[in-house]
């Protein structure tokens, strides 16, 4: 059964500060509608550049003034490299797909 307070977004391909603009609005819109939990699966993201890194940080603020939690998974390579580089993997909650979210956030 999926959680109605969940909401799962999936970007794909470049994440820049143009995608990562549209993807706030897009989680806005979320908070807006009630869910109290958003995922950003990664998965399908090729390349996340500083401007994209930026974006997930305004993401980040919007979701904690709603209080509400900002989760993150399926990182690839390249952006694992930017938030271990930026420290950003201290900042947020990351996982290494969605089952391993489930399970320990979901159906604990």
């Amino acid at each position: 059964m999926m959680n109605p307070k969940l909401k799962i977004i999936e970007p794909e391909g470049i994440f820049d500060k143009n995608k990562a603009t549209e993807y706030r609005q897009l989680v806005n819109e979320s908070l807006a509608a009630g869910s109290t939990i958003i995922l950003l699966d990664l998965q399908k993201v090729t390349f996340m550049d500083s401007g994209g890194l930026g974006g997930l940080v305004m993401i980040r603020k919007a979701v904690i003034e709603a209080q509400s939690q900002l989760f993150l998974c399926s990182l690839n390579e390249q952006i694992k490299i930017l938030f271990e580089l930026t420290s950003m993997e201290l900042v947020f909650n990351i996982f290494d797909n969605q089952e391993a979210f489930q399970q320990k956030i979901i159906n604990p």
